[in-house]
């Protein structure tokens, strides 16, 4: 493993993409009237790193958009998120100096 920061971005970047087509895939659900992935399954995939893909498929399929009780559930994800951003930065900063 030669840079484990790309191996780890690549891992997002693939997690982000199944989480935006599972929100397009529950969104299909929705229109024909079968069965629907819960939404705590939806909030909780929104959970380790993958709050980019869960945003931006609610946004390109109008998924949730106007469920407020669904948008305020995903504030635990959107403060997790930021604390994991903020914890890497911070982890990179403390390994840049030596």
């Amino acid at each position: 493993m030669k840079n484990p920061a790309l191996w780890l971005l690549g891992a997002l970047l693939l997690a982000n993409l199944v989480v935006f087509f599972v929100y397009g895939f529950d969104k299909r659900r929705a229109r024909r009237g079968g069965s629907r992935i819960s939404e705590k399954a939806l909030i909780f995939l929104a959970l380790p790193g993958t709050l980019p893909g869960a945003l931006l498929g609610m946004k390109v399929f109008r998924h949730k958009t106007k469920k407020r009780s669904f948008q305020w559930k995903l504030l635990l994800p959107v403060l997790s998120n930021a604390a994991l951003v903020y914890l890497a930065w911070w982890i990179l900063a403390e390994t840049s100096r030596g």
